[in-house]
């Protein structure tokens, strides 16, 4: 049977999203269940998309992290998908929902020379190639 109710795959985008800009601001799960009122375990359920915010919450979260309610939404499907929208956008709110990709996006933007960044990129490429092949 199909609960309404239950969180879908919006509902963990939106999570996704909301992990994201914490970690972006250097907010801990902490900090923002305090700023919420909610224990920082109900903040994880809310960004594992466990459960679903009420649109009154997601306003008081978008305050929170001083972020649009808009961009919680932008590039999702419309109507009532059965997923969301795969776009860049999507991979990079992935990436960035990690604690490795925030580090690794807040030690890329550090580096002042494009020339390094450049460098940067080809050793990422020559890794991630790498390991394809060896899954092969």
């Amino acid at each position: 049977m199909n609960d309404e109710r239950a969180a879908n795959a919006i509902d963990r985008k939106i999570g996704q999203r909301v992990r994201t800009r914490r970690l972006e601001i250097g907010m801990s799960q902490e900090r923002l269940a305090e700023m919420l009122g909610v224990t920082f375990q109900q903040v994880q359920k809310y960004e594992k998309g466990v459960n679903r915010i009420a649109a009154s919450r997601l306003h008081d979260i978008s305050s929170a992290l001083d972020m649009p309610v808009a961009r919680f939404f932008e590039g999702m499907a419309t109507g009532r998908a059965a997923g969301v929208a795969e776009t860049a956008r999507d991979y990079v709110d992935d990436v960035l929902a990690t604690p490795e990709g925030a580090q690794l996006m807040a030690l890329f933007a550090a580096i002042k020379s494009t020339r390094v960044r450049r460098r940067v990129v080809e050793l990422v490429r020559a890794l991630s190639e790498e390991a394809a092949d060896k899954k092969v």
